[in-house]
């Protein structure tokens, strides 16, 4: 049985065509891009964004884990899609089976891919990752001849990338950003010297592909942008995006609380006059984080309005303004528009000290999703 809440997250389908179709234009012709919907799509619902994606010019996909390539799999998506890690040892076989490109980076996880490879009896493509400073995965450019020579006995294996990730691509003219494209271009130089063709050579993130055109190499891997969010302020301004996420409400009940009662856990808020108050069906359980409480606002007969009291997992309470009449049913907005007001995504990011990726994911882990 589907539970049916009044609080669902709506995801814009044409602001993701219109996304990719932006970040395209700034590649030079033949590089190809690719969208990266892990998280399930950045919690705007993988497989709608992965065929929209591909539809407004995308050439390939690219997902964190074997489950989430055969969830797409699954919903019919039979384009190319990067493994952007290593499956686990011993779990190979499910990314041949569901024909992902895996990635990488050791010699345990190739010789349980060349295995998996052996049994299907098929050659399996990879990308391999270099870690050229960032330290989180991936083998050390250093290192990286000397990992291909180790692997040249495995059989059913094809080099057919090569791929860095940059840690502070947001950062215009960073001089850690030129030093990590500086050594992964080396590390490319000695892969060839040693008789390793590194195939399709990508780096660019969403920050890298508007701020750093000489890192787009073969092929460019966006995610954040492709949603119409900006990866940094240093990309505001550069190119135009389109935030394809809003998330509603309809108000669940209003009541009119004396001067000087608290609401909600701890009574952090108290009234000081008589007060009404709205409650909403949504709060922590659903991406709504509860550091937020009294520091949030939401949008009600367009006009906003400031969240009181700390936020449940399943609710939060909004004070009503003097003069604005709210009912039962109402639709509140937390993320996106209302008549002429706005909140944002960024803005809701800013006050939870944390960044736009986070709330995107959180709020698609329990709220249904509409797409149109």
């Amino acid at each position: 049985m589907i539970e049916r809440r009044p609080a669902h997250v709506e995801v814009s389908l044409g602001a993701i065509a219109s996304n990719v179709r932006a970040l395209r234009g700034l590649l030079s012709p033949g590089c190809r891009f690719m969208a990266v919907v892990k998280a399930d799509g950045y919690g705007h619902g993988a497989p709608e964004v992965a065929r929209t994606a591909m539809a407004a010019g995308a050439d390939s996909l690219a997902v964190a884990t074997s489950d989430e390539g055969a969830q797409l799999r699954a919903a019919g998506i039979t384009a190319p899609i990067l493994l952007l890690s290593e499956p686990p040892v011993g779990a190979a076989a499910d990314a041949v089976a569901e024909g992902l490109t895996p990635t990488i980076f050791t010699r345990e996880c190739a010789v349980d891919l060349s295995e998996a490879a052996r049994e299907a009896e098929r050659v399996v493509g990879f990308h391999l990752k270099v870690d050229t400073g960032m330290n989180r995965i991936g083998v050390a450019a250093d290192d990286v001849v000397h990992l291909l020579l180790s692997l040249r006995g495995l059989p059913g294996l094809a080099l057919e990338g090569a791929f860095t990730h940059f840690a502070t691509a947001d950062v215009v003219g960073d001089w850690d950003l030129e030093r990590q494209a500086a050594r992964f271009e080396e590390t490319l130089e000695n892969m060839r010297a040693a008789g390793f063709e590194p195939g399709v050579v990508h780096a660019a993130n969403s920050a890298a592909t508007v701020l750093a055109p000489r890192t787009h190499y073969d092929m460019v891997r966006c995610g954040i942008a492709v949603y119409g969010l900006h990866p940094a302020d240093s990309t505001k301004g550069r190119i135009e995006l389109e935030a394809a996420m809003r998330v509603k409400a309809q108000v669940s009940q209003v009541k009119r609380v004396p001067m000087g009662e608290g609401v909600s856990y701890g009574f952090t808020w108290r009234a000081s006059k008589p007060t009404t108050v709205a409650t909403l069906p949504l709060g922590y359980g659903d991406g709504v984080h509860r550091l937020l409480s009294n520091e949030m606002r939401v949008l009600l007969g367009g006009r906003e309005c400031e969240q009181i009291g700390t936020i449940c997992m399943d609710a939060l309470m909004v004070e009503v303004p003097d003069g604005l009449d709210v009912s039962l049913g109402d639709e509140a907005v937390i993320v996106g528009t209302q008549g002429s007001a706005e909140l944002t995504l960024d803005e809701l990011a800013a006050r939870a000290s944390t960044i736009n990726y986070e709330l995107a994911c959180a709020f698609g882990m329990r709220l249904a999703r509409t797409h149109v």
